[in-house]
């Protein structure tokens, strides 16, 4: 009888006893006593059992499970598996400082915002308060968030903040009304309530920016001047802001293409008449906007206004359950019509009407459509090319000064050639004066034709600098490594673990150049290379051949991505190729959070993808991505103008939807294992990276703003060591784990097989 059987017949034996049924053959019997059973001790698992139990537990978002199995490293009696307990035990007592940093906050904010709604419930009050209150919700978790808003004191906030929001635009105070109904967007993103309010004020304040930027820059510094403690703006500078020459070169006949390919191209088919009631709409925002009468006197007629904006109002109406789609001579005959209209009665020249009426009628597209008007198209087209001409300086305003200030000069470009600093405050551009002015404002000055020449007056110190350079064709690197070996952008460590073989490639962006430079880096690693970190957050994204490729670096084959036009048509298949893949046989983790975009994206949504069918050994960790997955196509506009149209949505593998469309529940990449950092941890870590990524040689330390302790050296290490950066720290222990499992197969002479 084994011991199931004896505990089975102890079981029945006293059920027929208290039932009164003992079988005659049991009658006065005693049971034959059964030894105990033996205790077996469990063997402790080996390194490279844990190890596979790791990676296993990281693919079922399992993080509780994961720092259980922590202090099991102890059990394999080497120093590899002690150090890799210490790492679990340092992760779990992050994760918990985290917890605890979430509940001081938490209360700390709490209390603020009990503090500013007792005060007088001022505009700048409730502004501040609700600045509050969106940290509150961010540092919420996300399944409490309801609760949190359903709170009294949050809606007491929301309705006073609502109410002082809507009095402000009525008043004219259109920093104030913006700020408010910006946070209260963001307080209250998933279901939209103030997208349009917070979309019709940005509107406003991008044409007062536009039309009367000094009354834009007037309302920015009253603004400022209501913080305690606030100096004042510097003086208004106008140099480059006559916004006829910006308007220069917009016709009819390009808006009314624009507007009738779009109605034939778009991806969700919108209907004409839509389009021109958002740009009607736009145009009527454009004529009530106060502080534009300064510039378009026709504006103070009331009389005059009143006919324009009836005109308006009548089409309008008319649109809005039309018999049928307006044709492009129809779209051309109303624009005729409202110019000709403006000319008797506003006298707003035709360029602002135009503008703003297709500006207003593209945002009824999607927030990526748009047309770029002739002084934003060598913008435009910075943006998009691997390499600008300029002098190769990043720049930021500095919060002390009001003056623009060097971030860095790339190396080997005019600018470092020439002796430029991290910290020097610019001055004069060609001997105007720099002060006063905005980004935009500055970057049109500096940048040009190459070959031409700047000069660029600096303060450091105290002290003013002149530098003389010539423009040149700047390449832009998007690759960059672990910790900086020298001043140039190729001056790299790529291993954030050498010992363990760790890599680690942070992507900033997709340009002509970035699988290049990402190959390049792998090499560099060379065969010590037994992990790899592909860091992809607050990666914007950017060309479509570029995702396709890194993609490849990793998967050796099957569909990348591809792309669906209107109606579910499918269209364009990317796919890789064997020849492609780079990186075989090792782990990679891939980073990403609600800063990855586009591109970043497809090759993380991509690897996810062969990763769950066990076709490649990788795992994307962090948070849910942007959701920013579809196809901007763009189309030239006459000589002067090009519009950028939404044609097609990227799907993954899996027929996932990247994009994240109008009221949808889910978009962008789910990492298969989620960490998450709370709002400080992510401003840190972020101004930690920043401060290390700049060039050794004349590297200045951020200054902390105020209220905030210093950050002290800009040391990357620090993100592990001290907490900073929890997801980073996430993957460098998993793939520590399968190095240190890999390197004990290799010393037993078996080959690794990566988990």
């Amino acid at each position: 009888m084994n011991i199931g059987q004896g505990l089975r017949a102890r079981v029945v034996f006293a059920l027929f006893l208290s039932a009164g049924l003992l079988p005659p053959a049991w009658a006065g019997a005693q049971p034959a006593p059964v030894a105990p059973p033996a205790v077996v001790v469990p063997k402790p698992a080996s390194l490279s059992q844990l190890a596979a139990n790791s990676w296993t537990l990281a693919r079922k978002d399992d993080i509780e499970g994961l720092l259980q199995l922590g202090e099991q490293f102890k059990g394999t009696g080497d120093a590899q598996g002690t150090a890799l307990a210490q790492a679990y035990a340092q992760l779990e007592a992050n994760l918990a400082k985290r917890e605890a940093q979430r509940q001081a906050q938490g209360a700390k904010l709490s209390a603020k915002i009990a503090e500013l709604l007792a005060k007088e419930h001022t505009p700048l009050n409730l502004s501040n308060a609700l600045k509050e209150g969106v940290e509150l919700h961010m540092l919420t978790k996300a399944g409490e968030r309801d609760a949190l808003l359903a709170q009294p004191q949050m809606q007491d906030l929301i309705k006073e903040a609502d109410a002082a929001a809507r009095d402000a635009e009525a008043k004219g105070d259109w920093i104030l009304a913006n700020e408010l109904f910006a946070r209260l967007h963001l307080l209250l993103e998933e279901p939209g309530t103030y997208k349009h309010d917070w979309r019709r004020m940005s509107e406003r304040l991008t044409m007062l920016r536009l039309y009367n930027p000094k009354r834009f820059y007037d309302l920015r510094s009253a603004r400022q001047m209501l913080e305690e403690d606030k100096k004042p703006l510097p003086p208004y500078n106008d140099t480059g802001e006559n916004y006829a020459d910006k308007l220069r070169g917009i016709d009819r006949r390009s808006v009314v293409t624009a507007l009738q390919r779009a109605a034939e191209r778009h991806v969700e088919r919108r209907k004409t008449s839509d389009m021109l009631i958002g740009g009607l709409t736009s145009v009527r925002t454009l004529v009530t906007t106060h502080d534009l009468d300064e510039v378009f006197p026709g504006l103070n007629d009331q009389a005059a206004l009143a006919d324009f904006v009836g005109f308006i109002d009548r089409k309008i109406a008319q649109l809005s359950a039309p018999a049928q789609q307006p044709t492009p001579l129809q779209v051309d005959q109303l624009l005729g019509e409202l110019g000709a209209l403006s000319a008797r009665t506003i006298k707003v020249p035709d360029g602002a009407i135009l503008h703003e009426f297709g500006s207003g009628a593209f945002d009824r597209l999607d927030e990526f459509s748009e047309i770029i008007w002739p002084d934003q198209v060598a913008r435009f087209r910075r943006m998009t090319e691997g390499s600008f001409i300029g002098v190769g300086i990043q720049i930021q305003m500095d919060e002390e000064s009001q003056l623009i200030k060097v971030v860095q000069p790339i190396e080997g470009t005019p600018a470092a050639k020439a002796g430029v600093q991290s910290g020097d405050l610019i001055k004069k551009i060609n001997e105007k004066s720099a002060v006063g002015m905005g980004l935009d404002q500055a970057i049109e000055q500096i940048t040009g034709k190459a070959g031409t020449p700047v000069s660029m007056t600096m303060d450091r110190d105290g002290k003013e600098i002149v530098f003389n350079m010539i423009r040149n064709r700047i390449p832009i690197r998007t690759a960059k490594g672990w910790k900086r070996t020298g001043n140039a952008d190729v001056d790299w460590d790529w291993f954030i673990d050498r010992d363990a073989g760790i890599g680690y490639v942070r992507l900033s962006g997709f340009n002509e150049t970035t699988t290049q430079e990402l190959h390049d880096a792998v090499k560099a690693m060379g065969a010590g290379l037994r992990g790899l970190i592909l860091d992809l957050r607050f990666n914007p994204g950017g060309l479509l051949n570029e995702a396709v490729t890194v993609s490849n670096t990793f998967i050796p084959k099957g569909t990348i991505v591809y792309t669906e036009s209107a109606g579910g048509k499918r269209e364009q298949t990317e796919g890789a190729e064997p020849e492609g893949q780079l990186v075989k046989d090792i782990p990679v983790i891939v980073l990403i959070n609600d800063g990855s975009a586009s591109a970043s994206e497809i090759v993380s949504g991509a690897i996810r993808h062969y990763s769950r069918l066990n076709e490649i050994p990788a795992l994307v960790m962090g948070s849910r991505s942007f959701g920013k997955g579809s196809v901007q196509n763009v189309m030239p506009l006459g000589r002067d103008m090009q519009m950028k149209l939404t044609t097609q949505y990227y799907h993954l593998p899996g027929g996932e939807l990247i994009h994240r469309r109008e009221g949808a529940k889910s978009w962008g990449v789910e990492p298969t294992l989620h960490v998450e950092m709370l709002p400080k941890q992510i401003g840190d870590a972020l101004t930690l990276r920043l401060d290390a990524d700049a060039p050794p040689e004349g590297r200045v330390v951020r200054k902390p703003r105020d209220g905030e302790e210093p950050l002290g050296d800009p040391n990357p290490d620090r993100l592990i060591n001290e907490g900073f950066d929890l997801q980073l720290e996430t993957a460098l222990l998993l793939l520590r784990t399968q190095s240190a499992a890999a390197k004990t197969a290799t010393a037993q002479g078996h080959k690794p097989t990566p988990n």
